[in-house]
């Protein structure tokens, strides 16, 4: 009787609990879970970054953060022999092999430093547009990691070229999310400014006329080729004016228009006027471009004579216009011979037409 007086007893007990764990079930600690991918923007790792519920041991710091940018491995039962050392037990890994850390950062390419240098220089001392400068560093440029917080824009601070040496010396700041001291940049190095010039890709002689294939574009230093570069597309099918190498860039002053009638060579002649368009076989005594007035031997009168270059081998020459007599008004009282007439009036359209004739 005694026993299943206690046994009744037990009972009610076991169903007290129950009922009570039922009630306070939200206040019950969930045990701690283990995560798989962590992401730090710390330099170190605390135990809340790995695990969920955390409790007040959360802040506890227990490995030192990859470097910024980077990801590094901690095998589970390493993480967890840590974890132990600060009395955080019974983690749930779910079957976790290891913990993968990623340190947070923000990447400043070797690009966008190159850009915001050549933008701080830009006009400064002589210098040109941005785009325009060729930027060589004293250290190799390479990709920044910053750390996550400095999430402010890069801001010049100082800006100093010598035009002389072409060196530079450019700081940079960049504001941060945590209120301290803002990270401070500093590049040196050596700034030229450049422009696209045409380039020869073969060598080249005196009264040559360029082919396409004999020009490249290729940025060269202003300073070598000065304020007369050449363009490529007004250099194709021009004519050289002297003897180059390949690998120079062309000047202006160094092309002339090519050259379409040559010295010694037979030439069309052309007569044209009203009504006429004449041709003669002729031979250059002079050498001219499109435009220039030349000397040509007329091989049928053996005379010299000018004219213009108007095209490949030909040369127009300009004849005299007749000029036409002005009208003669006859009064009515004139006599011509014998005979009384009227007034008349004769044109030079009564006369007959008058070839010009060839030189």
């Amino acid at each position: 009787m005694i026993f299943r007086s206690v046994l009744l007893a037990t009972a009610l007990l076991a169903a007290t609990a129950v009922a009570a764990f039922g009630q306070d079930g939200d206040d019950v600690i969930a045990p701690p879970v283990l995560r798989a991918n962590v992401a730090v923007a710390d330099d170190v790792v605390r135990i809340g970054d790995i695990i969920d519920n955390a409790g007040t041991a959360a802040q506890i710091a227990i490995y030192r953060a990859p470097d910024l940018g980077t990801t590094g491995s901690l095998p589970t039962a390493q993480v967890l022999s840590a974890l132990q050392a600060h009395q955080v037990i019974g983690v749930d890994t779910r079957d976790i092999k290891a913990v993968s850390i990623t340190r947070l950062s923000r990447l400043i390419e070797a690009r966008e430093i190159r850009l915001q240098v050549a933008r701080a220089l830009e006009h400064r001392n002589g210098l040109g547009d941005a785009a325009n400068l060729s930027l060589t560093f004293d250290r190799d440029m390479q990709d920044l990691q910053l750390d996550a917080s400095a999430t402010g824009a890069i801001q010049p601070t100082a800006a100093r070229y010598e035009p002389r040496s072409g060196r530079f010396d450019v700081g940079f700041e960049i504001s941060n999310d945590n209120n301290i001291a803002p990270v401070k940049l500093r590049f040196t190095g050596t700034a030229i400014e450049t422009m696209e010039a045409a380039v020869l890709t073969r060598d080249v002689q005196r009264n040559e006329v360029l082919k396409s294939s004999d020009v490249i574009t290729e940025r060269r230093p202003k300073a070598e080729i000065g304020s007369d570069a050449a363009m490529r597309d007004a250099a194709v099918g021009m004519q050289m004016r002297r003897q180059l190498r390949a690998g120079q860039a062309l000047r202006n002053a160094d092309l002339a228009k090519p050259d379409l009638v040559q010295r010694d060579d037979n030439v069309t002649l052309i007569y044209e006027s009203t009504g006429l368009y004449l041709t003669i076989r002729g031979k250059a005594l002079d050498s001219g471009a499109e435009g220039d007035t030349v000397s040509v031997l007329n091989l049928q009168s053996k005379r010299t004579i000018s004219g213009v270059v108007i095209g490949r081998g030909q040369v127009a020459i300009s004849v005299a216009t007749p000029r036409l007599q002005p009208a003669i008004d006859i009064p009515a009282s004139s006599n011509v011979g014998s005979a009384q007439t009227t007034a008349a009036s004769v044109t030079a359209s009564n006369s007959s037409p008058i070839a010009p004739k060839a030189e």
